[in-house]
């Protein structure tokens, strides 16, 4: 396999930092996409994105904070284009499974002209270790609306590795893989199991979106992340296409995907969720 030069876009990230240590695992140069690489990488401000593309052969793509936000078809629009002029020759897109809205900018990718692979992706494990549902699981109490959503959480190990082979072989150009754990749970299921591996007292709460958005305004949360905290809760776990499991990991790494409890066994060994202050990554 030849070295190559691949833009991580997002290589800080849940999904993006898991990438970059493959790749450079494989030997490939990598640059990473982030405000505070050098040349420096932001959504906001798309002036400085060819001198992150200058020389790159392939990127992988995740936009923050959501391919569904106003504004974000725009920015892959842009970025396309310019990923064109600096003679990019394939982009790897991280969707979300079961956002619509997510698939038209996947239809950016798809007829740019360019050797693509799309991933869509379940709702990540790392969200109750990484994200925004730690907080609430140090604090022992989680409320959420969708209590009934059966989700197919996916690791992002899991991700970064179907990623890794999309970037590096080319069998996967032109592939949509949609990406899910082995099985479905509810948060109360998910909670329960981080529950028992941390040996802790935890308690779900079902509760409506109404009274979930009026808590994170009442907590002066930015409107655009109440937004798409919504957005994600109404649209993407009320929509059926969510709950379904798929074999695409198996497909492309040959193997099965992570289970939950694996990941919660695995999470629970490092005290992330046994400590007092959150440190959200």
């Amino acid at each position: 396999m030849r070295s190559e030069n691949i833009l991580v876009i997002g290589g800080t990230g849940k999904t993006g930092k898991r990438i970059v240590n493959q790749l450079e695992k494989l030997g490939h140069n990598v640059r990473i996409g982030s405000r505070s690489a050098s040349p420096s990488f932001d959504w906001h401000e798309p002036e400085n994105w060819p001198n992150t593309l200058k020389g790159m052969d392939k990127v992988y793509i995740t936009y923050q904070p959501d391919l569904a936000v106003p504004g974000a078809r725009n920015a892959i629009e842009q970025l396309v284009a310019m990923a064109k002029s600096a003679s990019v020759k394939k982009l790897v897109l991280l969707s979300g499974k079961g956002e619509r809205e997510a698939q038209l900018c996947e239809q950016v990718v798809i007829n740019s002209g360019l050797d693509y692979t799309i991933v869509r992706a379940s709702w990540f494990n790392q969200n109750f270790s990484e994200n925004f549902l730690l907080e609430p699981i140090l604090e022992g109490v989680v409320a959420l609306p969708q209590a009934e959503a059966q989700i197919p959480w996916v690791d992002t190990d899991d991700i970064a590795e179907v990623a890794t082979k999309a970037l590096t072989e080319d069998i996967h150009n032109g592939q949509i893989y949609e990406l899910t754990g082995p099985r479905t749970l509810t948060f109360k299921d998910a909670v329960t199991e981080i529950a028992k591996v941390s040996g802790r007292n935890i308690t779900f709460i079902p509760i409506t979106i109404q009274e979930y958005g009026d808590g994170m305004r009442k907590a002066n949360l930015p409107e655009d992340f109440v937004w798409l905290i919504e957005y994600l809760f109404t649209e993407v776990l009320g929509n059926p296409e969510l709950s379904e499991v798929t074999n695409d990991i198996e497909k492309v790494l040959g193997r099965k995907p992570i289970d939950f409890s694996e990941y919660a066994q695995k999470a629970a060994t490092t005290g992330i969720w046994n400590q007092t202050t959150v440190q959200v990554i």
